[in-house]
């Protein structure tokens, strides 16, 4: 549905299924039908803000809040049964079901905008690769990685113990005559070498054997199978991507403070992730536990955040945080969202799209992280360090070579974002642009391609809240 006439009619459609789902609910139940909606909607709300409340409170509460989570939907049905109407819900459930389909359909981004740029590339001489068999739990075993590799001509090292260290290895490997890097294995340990290539200008072949391959997503890899991924080596196609550094440290993803970092920083949080997490969220979002932060992103101040990630490259808003997918690698920019929630009715607010107030979605090249702590865990590419404040995150522009198979999947662009207002205007002929939809989410400054003024820094992509604090600007000297 790529033809701006296609997504037209696939709004007006989502629109009228809309108005039928409704007009069913009113023919069939009369005037009950009002309050009916009204109090579907209510305990929607109440689900929602009931499950904020779970994660906030201990004990009994917890308890009291996670009923709450469930009675609500039952006692809607139980309603709708004794009202002998529960085939006018389900008829308008459904209805409202596809509307919801057909309009993010309409409302996809444009797949062109996700299609990395890439050149021809000659085939490796002598790569190198270093492989961690215990990652993505053995994939390197389990699809023959080494003895695939070694075929087509790779010198390949086997992480067999802890500690090793990888960069040093990379770098042996290119005094040795090494033309390509590459890593089979998780993100943080791609990281470590993708400096190594970025430094040396070689170039860098991504492996998805690691666990979640979140960074193979993002290049549009085969995270199913990481065999096609050597494909690079014979047959392949090289494109030139951002690299970002914090204190020095190289990471491909993201950098995590707060709230995720602290749960992940917990001794426990490796042999019981759920039960760690809910143990340490009601402090967490009471400010009872953990260092108070301060996020200043090219001297816009964001004060306070309960978690704060800085990427490489942002990431799409088509969910809550904005946390799905990159659509690109190569802006030159780091992607920044702070979110603080106080209250319930904030959290139902963001989850439903209704607002953004209590989050900041920022763009720039520098990102200053202090904190009234001497040193804050922090979570780079997944893992849990602690580092010294204030915590430097930058962007090396093109810094990496990456290295990718002819033949791969690509990159799939994620769901759209339901946008009643953007889907009006695409069924009435008026498509806003992506700056007018900006806009309305509160954005106030669109940035513009770096190219066009070089060596100008980029402009910030900012959002203001509308509750509490709004970000201000750090003096310069």
């Amino acid at each position: 549905m790529d033809s701006l006439k296609a997504r037209s009619w696939a709004a007006r459609a989502a629109l009228a299924l809309v108005v039928v789902s409704v007009a069913v609910l009113l023919a069939f139940a009369g005037r009950r039908g009002i309050w009916l909606v009204v109090l579907t909607a209510a305990a929607a709300a109440v689900v929602v803000a009931a499950g904020f409340w779970c994660l906030q409170q201990r004990g009994v509460l917890r308890w009291v809040a996670l009923a709450l989570v469930v009675a609500a939907p039952v006692a809607v049905l139980v309603v709708f049964v004794a009202q002998r109407l529960l085939w006018v819900a389900l008829l308008a459930l459904a209805l409202w079901a596809a509307a919801t389909l057909v309009a993010r359909a309409a409302l996809r981004p444009d797949p062109a905008e996700w299609a990395m740029r890439v050149v021809d590339a000659p085939d490796a001489r002598r790569p190198f690769v270093v492989m961690n068999p215990r990652s993505g739990g053995g994939k390197v075993t389990r699809f023959g990685l080494q003895q695939r590799a070694e075929s087509l001509g790779a010198e390949v090292a086997l992480i067999d113990r802890p500690g090793t260290d990888v960069q040093q290895l990379a770098r042996d490997a290119l005094d040795r005559g090494a033309d390509l890097l590459g890593v089979a294995g998780g993100d943080g340990t791609q990281a470590l070498v993708a400096q190594v290539a970025a430094e040396h200008d070689v170039p860098f072949l991504v492996i998805s054997a690691g666990t979640r391959n979140h960074f193979a997503l993002d290049l549009g890899l085969d995270r199913e199978d990481p065999t096609r991924c050597l494909d690079a080596l014979r047959n392949g196609v090289e494109a030139r991507i951002d690299l970002g550094e914090i204190n020095g440290r190289p990471f491909v993803n993201n950098a995590s403070f707060g709230a995720y970092a602290e749960i992940v920083d917990n001794p426990a949080y490796r042999d019981d992730k759920r039960g760690t997490a809910l143990d340490t969220l009601p402090d967490l979002l009471r400010g009872r536990r953990g260092a108070v932060l301060t996020g200043d992103v090219d001297g816009l101040v964001i004060e306070g955040p309960q978690a704060l990630l800085v990427s490489n490259n942002p990431y799409e808003a088509s969910d809550l945080a904005g946390l799905g997918r990159r659509a690109r690698l190569d802006r030159g920019v780091l992607g920044v969202v702070a979110v603080r929630v106080d209250t319930a009715r904030q959290a139902v607010g963001l989850l439903h799209g209704a607002h953004r107030r209590g989050m900041h979605v920022v763009e720039g090249r520098e990102v200053l992280v202090t904190s009234d702590a001497p040193t804050v865990p922090v979570g780079i590419d997944g893992e849990s360090v602690h580092l010294t404040t204030p915590v430097r995150c930058t962007v090396r522009p093109g810094a990496l070579r990456v290295r990718l198979p002819r033949e791969r999947p690509g990159v799939r662009p994620p769901g759209a974002r339901l946008d009643w207002a953007a889907l009006w205007g695409l069924a009435v002929g008026r498509p806003r642009t992506v700056a007018a939809v900006d806009q309305q989410d509160d954005l106030a400054l669109r940035p513009t391609d770096p190219s066009a003024q070089p060596g100008a820094p980029a402009p910030r992509r900012e959002s203001r809240p509308e509750h509490g604090a709004p970000p201000r600007r750090a003096p310069r000297p």
